[in-house]
């Protein structure tokens, strides 16, 4: 499995990119699409509509199951990726990259202390 360095993790199986002073980029990561198999179906939230940390933002339904995303974050939905809704395998094939679902614009302060470094991941998933 891939798990890149430059990222936090939680340990609901989503990575988090800090792509600006107060913006998250959010996916699954290999492990997760691993688990879930085809990615058939995306559902992602409105832009703008506000969230609470641990708030459910993204359904992806796959050919053995339904997996569920979740706000690492309090803030607003910023942006979601159109592409993944068009073609929900994207998850699947680049998961850390053309696969990304939301960012979010965070109110307040990025405190990533909560989240997982890449090698304590990696001892999660072992």
């Amino acid at each position: 499995m891939i798990t890149p360095e430059d990222l936090h993790y939680t340990d609901e199986h989503e990575w988090v990119r800090v792509v600006g002073n107060a913006r998250v980029r959010i996916g699954i990561t290999d492990y997760a699409q691993d688990q879930l198999g085809d990615v058939v179906y995306i559902e992602l939230p409105e832009p703008g509509k506000e969230v609470s940390k641990d708030d459910l933002v993204v359904e992806i339904e796959s050919t053995k199951s339904v997996g569920e995303v979740y706000a690492p974050f309090a803030g607003t939905i910023a942006a979601v990726n159109e592409a993944v809704a068009a073609s929900p395998e994207l998850v699947n094939t680049s998961p850390y990259q053309d696969g990304w679902l939301v960012e979010i614009e965070v109110s307040g302060e990025i405190g990533t202390e909560d989240l997982l470094d890449a090698a304590a991941y990696k001892d999660l998933t072992e």
